[in-house]
């Protein structure tokens, strides 16, 4: 049976901008109640004013445990009792693994790790009184399968997908349901410059809404792992079974091997500014494939 969601308390993180504000729409569209939570205080607000429904912004530092803490407690003071967080905030850094800072490498675990085990374990402590409630992790096709040029960030979203389903059957006598989105190439900002071959691009990019559907749709069906676009699990399960020597031919044939490494330098540069910009956590961008 799939869960109604009208009424229920919504809370995302790093949902100002990308796929967190088009998932906070998403949710506001089924009648749930949502709180946006966003490093970027004032841009949560004009989100959150252009969303029809009972929506709060609230600020929110994913990596600070006083703060995420906070976030919860206000959105439950303003909406009523949590049924269901989505950790969504994360940052992607890309270049080669032995040239990556110190301070990118921390950033990138702290947000896209560290931030989704506090959100889950202060949601676990406000849902297991309850004898319910719902976390919903977006991870990434880079949870699953390594590429080179963002070993850190494959490392932080395998590190999720691992805790996703370790968190699953650990919760699941409290009926609490742990759930994790595994996104293609989403087109948000966080992807921005990363060039790929039409055919591969056209095989595994998604749009942010797309992201915001596969949400809401574990939100009701309490699916383990959802992949976007779904046809991407076939082929990661084939590549898994391809011995290494093909794997690599077909990676650089189709030029996949080199994704992440041959970017637009601009561009990219743009994003790590913001990103840097931002604090100690970025406001939800979502890269996966």
């Amino acid at each position: 049976m799939k869960a109604a969601l009208n009424g229920r308390v919504v809370a995302i993180t790093g949902g100002a901008r990308g796929i967190g504000l088009v998932t906070a729409k998403a949710f506001a569209g089924t009648g749930a109640k949502v709180a946006i939570g966003d490093l970027d205080g004032e841009l949560a607000k004009h989100a959150a004013a252009d969303l029809q429904g009972d929506v709060v912004a609230l600020p929110l530092d994913v990596t600070a445990p006083e703060s995420f803490s906070a976030f919860l407690n206000d959105a439950e003071r303003d909406l009523g009792p949590l049924d269901i967080l989505v950790n969504n905030a994360g940052v992607m850094f890309d270049g080669e693994f032995v040239s990556e800072s110190q301070a990118l490498q921390d950033k990138m675990i702290d947000v896209n790790l560290r931030g989704v085990i506090l959100g889950c374990k202060l949601a676990a402590e406000r849902f297991i009184p309850r004898s319910g409630g719902t976390i919903i992790n977006v991870a990434s096709m880079a949870g699953v399968a390594g590429f080179p040029g963002v070993v850190t960030y494959c490392a932080t979203k395998f590190g999720v997908v691992g805790l996703t389903l370790a968190l699953r059957e650990e919760l699941h006598a409290h009926n609490v349901t742990v759930s994790a989105i595994l996104p293609g190439v989403v087109h948000t900002e966080l992807s921005a410059g990363i060039e790929l071959s039409r055919a591969i691009e056209n095989f595994v990019s998604v749009e942010p809404e797309d992201i915001a559907s596969a949400v809401v749709s574990a939100a009701r069906s309490h699916k383990a792992m959802s992949f976007v676009p779904r046809r991407m699990q076939m082929l990661l399960r084939t590549a898994f079974l391809m011995p290494e020597r093909p794997r690599r031919f077909v990676a650089r044939a189709t030029k996949t091997d080199q994704a992440y490494l041959a970017v637009d330098a601009a561009i990219r540069d743009g994003y790590r500014a913001r990103a840097n910009a931002a604090g100690p956590s970025a406001s939800g961008e979502q890269r996966g494939a």
